[in-house]
């Protein structure tokens, strides 16, 4: 159906469809209105939206959601200067189409992308399913091969120097979670004294930090489109990406990265549980052949995501907790363990510096 149709039958939550379709025809180019239009879900709640034009040429529409927001969150302008930046580099990100930062248009900023093949995977139903055995062997080649093509791009050099402050990145995201888990003790009733001393070790021990890059701050499958052959084409859901430490990037890729065997796994159907997918080890020497960097450190960074982690979940759970947020269909419990789970997976990749 058409975005004439649709709006008859179908709400498109966020958009006046009559006026971005406008808006999208005199500020594009090769799109054709009226759009066929279908929502993706994902995408950290943002509203994005597929479309297909009149001659079956394909868009993807992206906005933030609905309410009020907070001052940072939701930037699609950013989201937008960093795939436009990335565009011209090896990193696959999909094509940048045109950026609308006025609201008036539709109550809110957004811009129009290319939609990339590819799917993004997040349980282990949907790898088995999609990819055969063969296939699962490469995702894990190219997911490092597209990281350590990020990595090496000067960001001064893309129009990205400015995405964020260059130096300190760990030291300040330490910081940050820790004044997080502080503020949440109360409301989340959960305390634990191995986080505080993890805390002291991590600031204590922080490697000094080389040149920044853009770090995508969510680097996952669940983040990225594999086309059947395990490749990757597409880099997703940039929102909270900055400039920082490539250690700690590459870190949190790892720590997403599920594998049989593990003793606290982070998601019993996570993806990589496949059969035919590579194991973390091959992963760090593929990272490490294409960029060439030194691991010594590797457990610190590995350490300091875990216990980000936790801080992150903290806050989440103390906002259930504390009736801030809905909790039908949520399972406490989870989140409680998982908040243990990632001070105990911390402190594994502690002791393997001390």
């Amino acid at each position: 159906m058409t975005g004439d149709d649709m709006s008859e039958s179908v709400e498109i939550v966020g958009y006046d469809v009559a006026a971005v379709e406008e808006w999208i025809s005199q500020n594009t180019e090769g799109l054709e209105p009226p759009f066929e239009w279908t929502r993706l879900e994902g995408g950290h709640s943002n509203l994005t939206y597929a479309l297909v034009d009149q001659n079956g040429e394909r868009a993807v529409v992206r906005r933030p959601p609905m309410g009020e927001l907070l001052p940072k969150a939701h930037d699609m302008g950013r989201e937008y200067s960093i795939i436009s930046g990335l565009g011209p580099t090896p990193v696959p990100v999909p094509e940048a189409y045109g950026y609308c930062e006025s609201p008036d248009v539709t109550g809110a900023h957004f811009y129009v992308m290319s939609q990339v093949d590819g799917k993004a995977l997040f349980e282990l139903e949907e790898a088995m399913d999609y990819l055969t055995v063969d296939a699962r062997a490469k995702v894990g080649l190219s997911f490092m091969d597209v990281l350590a093509a990020l990595h090496s791009v000067d960001p001064d050099e893309v129009g990205l120097g400015d995405l964020g402050k260059k130096e300190d990145y760990v030291g300040r995201q330490i910081r940050t979670w820790y004044r997080s888990w502080l503020a949440s003790a109360e409301g989340a009733s959960y305390e634990d004294q191995d986080l505080h001393e993890l805390h002291d070790f991590l600031e204590a021990r922080r490697p000094q930090q080389g040149p920044a890059r853009v770090v995508h701050g969510d680097y996952g499958l669940h983040n990225c489109l594999v086309n059947p052959d395990g490749e990757l084409t597409a880099v997703l859901d940039w929102e909270i990406s900055t400039l920082g430490d490539p250690m700690a990037d590459f870190a949190y890729a790892l720590n997403t990265w599920a594998e049989p065997g593990d003793e606290l796994v982070n998601k019993d159907n996570a993806p990589t549980l496949a059969e035919g997918f590579l194991g973390r080890a091959e992963l760090i020497d593929r990272y490490a052949s294409q960029t060439g960097c030194d691991l010594t450190n590797l457990p610190y960074y590995i350490s300091f995501n875990h216990f980000k982690s936790a801080c992150i979940i903290h806050g989440v759970y103390a906002r259930y907790m504390q009736g801030q947020k809905s909790t039908d269909g949520v399972d406490l419990d989870y989140y409680r363990s998982r908040i243990g789970i990632c001070i105990e997976l911390s402190k594994q990749a502690a002791d393997e510096l001390e």
